[in-house]
C-alpha cells in the first residue's frame, strides 16, 4: 500500500469512528460536570454546604476506582461494542436519576453509583482505539474524542444554565432537575446506537476495502508483536511496572486541577461579580473553548515530534503558573483572563496521557495496564473537588484552593520531566526499546 493509500485509509477510519466516540465523550463529561451548574441553585434549594457539594463531587471517583480494572478486563472479554453500550445505558440512567436527590445521603449515593456505572469508559475507549490506530496516528485519534470533553464544558454551561432558567417550574420540577434528566437521556440513546453501528475491529468493517483491512491489521499486528504480542503478563507484573505508577501519579496530580477547577468553575466565576446563571454559563465556556485549541495544537505538535513527556511538562507547568496568578490577581478581569489561559493548557495533556498509557502493552495486559493507570490516577478526582470545598468553607474564598491546585500541577510537571516510559522488561524488540522518539522518553 502506498503512503497516499495509508493516509486515505486512516482518514476513512477517523471519519467513521470519531463522530460516535466524540458524542459519547461529550455526554460523558457533561454528566460529570453538570453538578457544577446545578449547584448554582441546587445547593440553596437542598441546603447543601460547600463541603457537602465537594464530597459529592469526589465520591464519584470512589465508585469509579473500585470498578475500573474489572470493567476494562470485562471489555476485553466480551468486546468493546457490547460493554461500552452497557456503560452508556447505565450511566445515563443514573445521571438522569440525580434529578430526584432529596438529601445529602441520596446525593452521595447517586454520585457514587454514577462512578460505578461509568467505570471503564475512558480506558475502554483507549483500548478500542489500539485496535484501529497505529501508534503514529494515535495521539490525534485520542485527541479527536478527548477534545469532546472541552466542547462539553464549552456548551455545557450555556445549555445547562438555559435549561435551569427556562425549564424551572415545568411539571413542578426545579430547573436543575430538568437539567439532569435532559442531559442523562442522550447517553442511554447513544448506548442503543452503539449496539447498532459500532464496528469491533478492522476485519469486521464492511466500509473498508480488503487491501485497507489487510494493511491496517498487519500494521497493528506488527506493533503488538513489538510489545510482546499476546504473551501472558500477570497483573502483578503490570502493577510492578514503574511506568504505570509514574504516569498514574502524573495524571492524578493533573486531575486535581482538571476536576477540582472545572467542577467548581461556575461558582468561581460567580464569585467574581454579580452575575446571572446564564451569564455564568457563558463565561464558564471560555476556558474549555480555549482548551479545544490547546488540545488540537499540542496533539499535532506531539505527533510530529514523537515527544510526549516534554509536551506534558509544558502544558501542566503553564497551567500551574496561570492558575496561581489567578488566585491573587488584582482584579476580577485579570483573574478571569488567567482562568482562560489555564483552560488553554490544562486539557491539552489528556490525549498525550492516553497515548502513553495505551502504548505500554497490548491485549488483556494492555487493558489491565490502562485501567490500573487510570484507577490510580483517580485520586486526583477524590482530592480536587472535596479539598476545594473544605478550603472554600474554611477561608471564605477560592484563593488558597487555586494555589493548592497549582502545587499539584507543579508536581505533575516534575514527574513528566523525569519519568521513564520505555519498556523496562528484557526481551523487548530492539526497534521498540530504541524508539525514544516514538514513546516520548
Amino acid at each position: 500500500m502506498t503512503r497516499i493509500d495509508e493516509a486515505a485509509t486512516m482518514r476513512k477510519v477517523y471519519g467513521r469512528l470519531m463522530p460516535l466516540l466524540f458524542a459519547m465523550m461529550f455526554f460523558n463529561y457533561l454528566d460529570r460536570i453538570n453538578i457544577g451548574f446545578a449547584a448554582l441553585d441546587m445547593n440553596s434549594d437542598m441546603g447543601f454546604s460547600p463541603a457537602v457539594f465537594g464530597f459529592a463531587g469526589s465520591i464519584f471517583f470512589v465508585g469509579y476506582m473500585l470498578l475500573e480494572v474489572p470493567s476494562n478486563l470485562l471489555l476485553h472479554r466480551v468486546g468493546a461494542r457490547r460493554w461500552i453500550a452497557r456503560i452508556l445505558l447505565t450511566w445515563g440512567a443514573v445521571a438522569a436519576a440525580t434529578a430526584f436527590v432529596f438529601n445529602d445521603t441520596s446525593f452521595y449515593v447517586l454520585r457514587f453509583l454514577l462512578g460505578v456505572m461509568e467505570a471503564g469508559f475512558l480506558p475502554g475507549v483507549a483500548v478500542y482505539l489500539t485496535k484501529w490506530f497505529p501508534e503514529r496516528y494515535r495521539a490525534r485519534a485520542v485527541g479527536g474524542y478527548i477534545i469532546a470533553g472541552s466542547f462539553s464544558a464549552v456548551l455545557g454551561g450555556p445549555i445547562s444554565t438555559t435549561l435551569m432558567t427556562y425549564a424551572n417550574g415545568v411539571l413542578g420540577l426545579h430547573g436543575w432537575q430538568w437539567m439532569f434528566i435532559l442531559e442523562g437521556v442522550p447517553a442511554m440513546l447513544l448506548g442503543l446506537v452503539t449496539l447498532r453501528i459500532m464496528t469491533e475491529r478492522p476485519a469486521d468493517a464492511a466500509w473498508l476495502g480488503d487491501d485497507e483491512k489487510r494493511w491496517l491489521e498487519s500494521t497493528l499486528a506488527a506493533e503488538r508483536e513489538a510489545l510482546g504480542g499476546h504473551a501472558h503478563v500477570s497483573f502483578l507484573r503490570v502493577a510492578g511496572d514503574i511506568r504505570v505508577w509514574s504516569l498514574a501519579c502524573l495524571f492524578g496530580c493533573a486531575l486535581v486541577g482538571i476536576y477540582g477547577l472545572f467542577l467548581w468553575l461556575p461558582q468561581i466565576v460567580k464569585s467574581l461579580g454579580q452575575l446571572s446563571n446564564i451569564e455564568v454559563g457563558f463565561l464558564s465556556a471560555a476556558p474549555p473553548l480555549l482548551g479545544v485549541l490547546g488540545t488540537f495544537l499540542i496533539s499535532r505538535s506531539s505527533d510530529r515530534s514523537g515527544d510526549r513527556k516534554k509536551h506534558l511538562a509544558f502544558v501542566y507547568g503553564a497551567s500551574a503558573i496561570a492558575i496561581a496568578g489567578s488566585a491573587y490577581a488584582p482584579n476580577p478581569v485579570i483573574a478571569y483572563a488567567l482562568l482562560c489561559v489555564t483552560g488553554l493548557f490544562i486539557y491539552a495533556g489528556n490525549p498525550l496521557f492516553w497515548s502513553l498509557a495505551s502504548s505500554f502493552r497490548t491485549g488483556a495486559a494492555g487493558a489491565a495496564t490502562i485501567a490500573l493507570i487510570n484507577t490510580i490516577a483517580q485520586f486526583g478526582g477524590l482530592v480536587g473537588p472535596w479539598s476545594i470545598g473544605l478550603v472554600r468553607r474554611a477561608t471564605g474564598n477560592f484563593s488558597l484552593a487555586l494555589l493548592t491546585i497549582a502545587a499539584f500541577l507543579v508536581i505533575a510537571t516534575v514527574i513528566a520531566l523525569v519519568m521513564r516510559v520505555t519498556p523496562p522488561e528484557e526481551g523487548v524488540s530492539p526497534a521498540l526499546a530504541n524508539g525514544d522518539a516514538a514513546t516520548g522518553n
